[in-house]
């Protein structure tokens, strides 16, 4: 498959970009810096690097230069995020908006995208845990879970087919082979994810009409 990865040079992105050309797929990267694929152990074609990597600059607020690539693809993969927790952002509406209005524009129609688990506290949760939730996780990440939660309303009313991924925290540890998912539900005991695991379940599940207009929890 062709796949084009956005928010490529993240933790997850790169673990997105690394596994899919394992599983021999055709990548573009959309990257604002190159040279920190490059850091990840992650380079294009010539000079030694994957020949199925394509890489190209830009930033997901600013579509002009990057727009036009999206269409002979047959997924989107949307590992989008924002590093600022002091001020609002928009990189995940705004820049999911572009997505989705590129995919539109070039006969795209498959779009996964990533969340945060950290949105909602589901019934039964434990009352530590509940509190830890919204009165420390909530607080500290407000910007970026309203953000996602404008995304999420975004995706809900677009016309592509669309999967909305909800990890909880993300960790380095390896893959475990085996991901848990709970599809427009929630995981017993969930409190992390493996980098790793999240990528393998997100290349997985590209062609999973099951997850079409879902919403799904993702843990190790």
């Amino acid at each position: 498959m062709r796949l084009i990865v956005f928010g490529a040079t993240g933790g997850t992105g790169l673990q997105v970009v690394v596994r899919a050309l394992d599983a021999g797929h055709d990548v573009t990267a959309v990257v604002r810096d190159p040279a920190r694929l490059g850091a990840g152990g992650v380079a294009g074609g010539g000079a030694g690097g994957d020949p199925r990597l394509t890489v190209i600059r830009g930033d997901v607020l600013e579509p002009e230069p990057w727009r036009r690539n999206v269409g002979g693809h047959d997924a989107v993969l949307s590992c989008l995020g924002s590093r600022d927790r002091k001020h609002p952002t928009t990189v995940y509406s705004r820049g999911t908006s572009n997505i989705v209005d590129a995919m539109l524009g070039t006969g795209v129609r498959r779009l996964l995208c990533l969340s945060s688990a950290g949105l909602e506290i589901p019934p039964g949760t434990p009352l530590a845990q509940r509190l830890v939730t919204r009165l420390v996780i909530q607080r500290l990440y407000r910007y970026g879970y309203a953000d996602m939660a404008a995304m999420e309303r975004l995706v809900k009313t677009c016309s592509v087919d669309w999967t909305i991924i909800r990890p909880p925290m993300l960790t380095d540890k390896p893959a475990t082979g085996h991901p848990r998912a709970a599809v427009d539900g929630h995981l017993e005991g969930l409190r992390s994810v493996s980098r790793a695991d999240l990528a393998d379940y997100m290349i997985g599940h590209v062609e999973d009409r099951e997850t079409w207009g879902r919403t799904v929890e993702v843990g190790s």
